[in-house]
């Protein structure tokens, strides 16, 4: 027994239409799956490693010798290049070979022989401001055990037990507990950001190509027909293969957290699921406003694709949100990103209880009804000759 429901048959329509054009099939599968892969890859070691760092090393003693071995010891920096002076340093960190300089005066060593102090300078290539923090933290660490080796022979020198110079070194200790973020890897929280941007772009661009082309080309009143002329049901069948295909995108976007990056689920993955399924919504409705404000598909497009992009500018994540002045908070408020990124955060790194999640969720449904609010507006441009043909 077949089932010809009208939204069924435009459903069909939809899925015929998406198998037969490229264009369909790459918005909603293969370009997806292409930009998870290539982001997967770029942010695989997780933290950047060996960084080269030029050494300019004017002592050349034991005690430079071995402040470089500490230094080159660290994850994060490799000091493997070596210049005559601060000229070559600043030509290697201009030309891009080095991201960091360290500079050892003359007679550093029989300086701090004398008592005295020794100044090793670190030049930092700050344009990158992820690299040259790794880098400072890490070169700090090490000249500053090398430091505190340097006070501990001192003290047991003059006759002080060991406990007692550690004392004297570190009378303050630091106990770090990492809490949200246990790799220290800014693959965990930026893959979490640009994968969920990555789908909400192709789910905006997609949906408003899929109806913009029935705009562009006339086929409005076809695709109505096939809908007995119910706006409702036409958008519905016609959604309806998108929605399911970026579900299950969806699907191998948390695979890719939840297995690959080993992000936790300290809640309810249903919820999760839920969120998700919304938010894809929440876009394929604001298609819907787009088109019926704009009527023009290419101009539907180019804003839909800034306003998907600039949503991780203002998510959150990579600046706080309180930290924002007034209006950067209100404008945050514009994107629906902003509020599933809160639930996905909570129920996943936080471990929120679902009632706060849901409460998250809620202003997804505001984005839902202002696209609805427009799909009168729709019928009457498919129903219009005049509106048609408008790239």
């Amino acid at each position: 027994m077949s089932i010809n429901h009208p939204i069924i048959e435009v459903a069909k329509r939809e899925w015929d239409r998406i198998k037969s054009k490229w264009t369909l099939l790459m918005i909603t599968v293969v370009g997806p799956l292409i930009a998870f892969l290539l982001i997967t890859i770029i942010f695989s070691q997780n933290v950047p490693r060996n960084l080269p760092v030029a050494v300019v090393d004017n002592d050349n003693s034991k005690l430079s010798h071995l402040i470089l071995r500490y230094v080159d010891a660290t994850p994060i920096a490799a000091t493997h290049r070596s210049c005559f002076s601060l000229l070559d340093a600043k030509k290697a960190i201009e030309e891009g070979s080095a991201d960091a300089a360290i500079f050892i005066p003359k007679d550093s060593e029989k300086n701090i022989l004398k008592g005295e102090n020794a100044n090793i300078i670190v030049y930092l290539n700050n344009a990158n401001v992820v690299k040259a923090g790794l880098l400072n933290s890490g070169i700090r660490k090490a000249i500053g055990t090398v430091s505190a080796g340097i006070k501990l022979k001192k003290h047991l020198q003059n006759g002080k037990t060991f406990n007692e110079s550690y004392i004297r070194i570190m009378p303050v200790k630091l106990d770090p507990v990492l809490l949200f973020n246990p790799f220290i890897s800014y693959s965990y929280f930026l893959t979490l950001g640009l994968m969920p941007i990555i789908l909400i772009v192709f789910v905006l661009l997609g949906t408003t190509h899929a109806i913009g082309t029935e705009l562009l080309r006339g086929t409005g009143p076809q695709w109505l027909k096939t809908a007995n002329n119910n706006i409702f049901i036409a958008l519905i069948g016609k959604i309806i293969p998108y929605t399911a295909l970026y579900m299950i995108i969806a699907i191998i976007m948390n695979l890719i957290f939840f297995h690959k990056l080993g992000l936790t689920i300290n809640s309810s993955y249903y919820i999760i699921f839920l969120s998700e399924f919304l938010i894809i919504v929440s876009y394929q409705f604001i298609s819907f406003f787009l088109l019926g404000l704009f009527s023009n598909l290419r101009l539907s497009l180019s804003i839909g694709s800034a306003y998907c992009m600039l949503a991780l500018t203002y998510s959150g994540l990579t600046f706080p949100e309180f930290g924002m002045p007034a209006f950067g908070q209100a404008f945050a408020q514009i994107f629906p990103f902003s509020y599933w990124l809160k639930a996905f955060i909570g129920q996943t790194i936080r471990g929120e209880s679902v009632a706060l999640t849901l409460n998250h969720l809620l202003p997804l449904f505001a984005f839902i009804l202002l696209g609805t609010i427009f799909i009168p507006r729709l019928k009457h441009l498919l129903l219009n000759e005049h509106h048609w043909g408008k790239i």
